[in-house]
């Protein structure tokens, strides 16, 4: 791929030995009877403060680790603000599916926007699909998501053991915020209900 196909601002980093670097962690689902695998990294391409990354090196990084699919969790204004305006042209042009689901640094999405996410992340795993999800640091919404994933796929699965393995897997900055820690210990209950409304609904259209 052409270097002008992705943000002209990468021409401008310095040797490969000063980037910072790219890492996916491949989550194993087996926990919860799952035989696929959910990937979680931090942004590509990223420029800001300390962090220099290479977007077109970052893209060949998941192209070679098979990826297919990209959830991305970062706003369009963080894009701008962290240098990577054109990640989401670049992810297309590189043939993978892009799933951009934003919601604010630091907070949890809706319930029905959570849903959505799980709903398309269930579907690429059970037709196999290698993703991976990402925020700015891969910690606090990415984690979320992950934790909510767990808890879905599993009824055993607690909010606490969740956390403990997005931690295991990601570190200590893992579910980072009150927010988001209140969010997914109130997640199943308000999973259910959810789900019965929407039955409810689809049940009184059915019957019309």
């Amino acid at each position: 791929m052409r270097t002008s196909e992705f943000d002209s601002s990468d021409e401008d980093d310095a040797g490969e030995g000063q980037l910072t670097p790219f890492h996916i962690t491949w989550l194993p689902l087996s926990v919860v009877e799952c035989s696929q695998f959910l990937g979680i990294c931090a942004l590509p391409g990223c420029k800001y403060k300390d962090i220099r990354r290479n977007l077109q090196r970052d893209v060949e990084e998941l192209q070679n680790q098979g990826v297919q699919d990209v959830f991305v969790f970062c706003t369009r204004g963080e894009l701008h603000k962290y240098r990577v305006p054109s990640l989401l042209d670049a992810y297309r042009l590189q043939g993978f599916s892009v799933h951009h689901t934003p919601f604010p640094d630091g907070c949890a999405p809706e319930l029905e926007q959570c849903c959505q996410i799980l709903r398309e992340l269930q579907v690429n795993l059970e037709n196999n699909r290698r993703t991976v999800i990402h925020c700015y640091g891969g910690l606090g919404r990415s984690g979320l998501i992950a934790a909510c994933l767990l808890l879905q796929l599993s009824v055993s699965m607690t909010p606490n053991k969740a956390i403990e393995i997005l931690r295991d897997a990601r570190g200590g900055g893992a579910i980072q915020t009150v927010k988001q820690y209140n969010f997914l210990h109130e997640f199943q209950e308000k999973y259910s209900a959810y789900q019965q409304i929407k039955g409810n609904s689809e049940e009184r259209s059915v019957s019309r």
